[in-house]
């Protein structure tokens, strides 16, 4: 059932970051509770089926502002090990279950506060986006092409590795340390935070004068011609990460590149011209041609592939890394355990799926939750 058996998460419905953290530890065995809202979806996908950071969870839907809705929430969090909530600074207490509130319910509990700016500051109270957070933290401006804008590597490095991966380990964090103390506290996660600290080594970097920010200006960043991706004869790409000596010296042998062009790896006013060669070089195959040349080699070489592709490369294959649930081909849980495997163990619920089970499971009566359809305060599937 995986390592975080016998947890139990309560999930307050968002996008994102949130619902990453909250997949991550379902995937890993936590039973995770996801709260919707009783009215519109919000920013939810339209088909469930697809909102795969949904997997492995039930949904209730509830009525967080009204006061049976609060009760149902704090008589949820007595008996949960932690709770995740990705609303604005101020929110929660607004709604009257504000960590304070929760903690007294519950003084064991971990309360997940998910933000892009934190819980103070002179903007934590504006919106934003990953691009903003990563552009505060000074990632952005080091991503993209020589002579070209920044370029946001998706929402990879703030919502999720900056944010829900972010959370989901300050999540597992304070709860052992609630299991050794019998004290919950409150994690800021913040997606500027995770941005800067995902950044670290640049900043040693910065400060020891080796670092030049910008655009292709870094040896990892598209200034080298050792560590780039290179266009193929049918327009696809491969790349090479040839960074220490001995991969640099198979790249030159695989490649038969002259000692007399090639000798220099660290001179960076030699790499303009190195790497007009490679690119000639490697346009003269297509890319599976290169992957039959290459990929058993040590120079450090892997096809760029689609996403659509990636599942069915051998690797992925042989280590089965992504699975089927519901016909929707999708990453399998990681990291691996050798003893208590993560697993996804259910689709992503439609919105209130299990309104009625959850309740009765909290020792609700069916004539007490009919009673809280009636009113509004819970509702089921639309």
């Amino acid at each position: 059932m995986g390592p975080l058996e016998g947890l139990r998460i309560i999930e307050l419905q968002g996008i994102g970051p949130g619902p990453f953290c909250a997949m991550m530890l379902a995937d890993m065995g936590a039973e995770v509770i996801r709260i919707d809202r009783t009215g519109a979806a919000g920013g939810l996908p339209r088909k469930e089926k697809y909102d795969l950071l949904a997997r492995g969870r039930r949904s209730i839907r509830l009525d967080l502002k009204s006061a049976e809705g609060k009760k149902i929430l704090l008589d949820m969090v007595e008996k949960s090990d932690g709770i995740i909530e990705g609303f604005r600074p101020g929110v929660m207490e607004r709604l009257g279950i504000g960590p304070d509130v929760l903690l007294e319910k519950n003084p064991a509990i971990v309360v997940g506060r998910m933000t892009g700016w934190g819980q103070e500051g002179p903007i934590a109270h504006v919106a934003g986006h990953d691009i903003n957070y990563i552009a505060l933290s000074g990632a952005l401006f080091n991503f993209g092409v020589k002579g070209g804008p920044p370029a946001p590597p998706l929402n990879l490095v703030g919502d999720f590795g900056g944010g829900g991966l972010l959370l989901a380990f300050g999540m597992v964090s304070a709860i052992l340390k609630a299991k050794l103390s019998g004290a919950g506290q409150v994690v800021d996660a913040a997606m500027l935070d995770g941005a800067a600290i995902l950044s670290t080594a640049f900043f040693g970097q910065l400060a020891s004068g080796s670092f030049r920010e910008g655009r292709g200006e870094h040896p990892l960043n598209g200034a080298s011609h050792y560590y780039d991706a290179y266009e193929c004869a049918d327009g696809e790409y491969i790349s090479i990460a040839s960074v220490e000596p001995q991969f640099y010296a198979e790249l030159k042998q695989r490649l038969n590149l002259s000692e007399e062009n090639f000798g220099e790896q660290m001179n960076p006013k030699r790499w303009p011209e190195q790497k007009a060669e490679l690119a000639a070089i490697f346009l003269g195959k297509t890319r599976d041609q290169w992957c039959e040349l290459l990929q058993q080699s040590d120079i450090c070489f892997a096809p760029v592939l689609r996403f659509a592709e990636a599942p069915e490369h051998p690797q992925s294959l042989a280590r089965d890394a992504f699975v089927k649930v519901d016909d929707i081909v999708q990453p399998a849980p990681a990291p691996r355990f050798s003893a208590t495997p993560g697993a996804v163990s259910r689709a992503p619920a439609r919105r209130g799926e299990h309104t009625d089970d959850i309740l009765a499971e909290w020792n609700y009566s069916a004539e007490e939750i009919a009673e809280l359809h009636k009113k509004g305060i819970i509702k089921g599937l639309d």
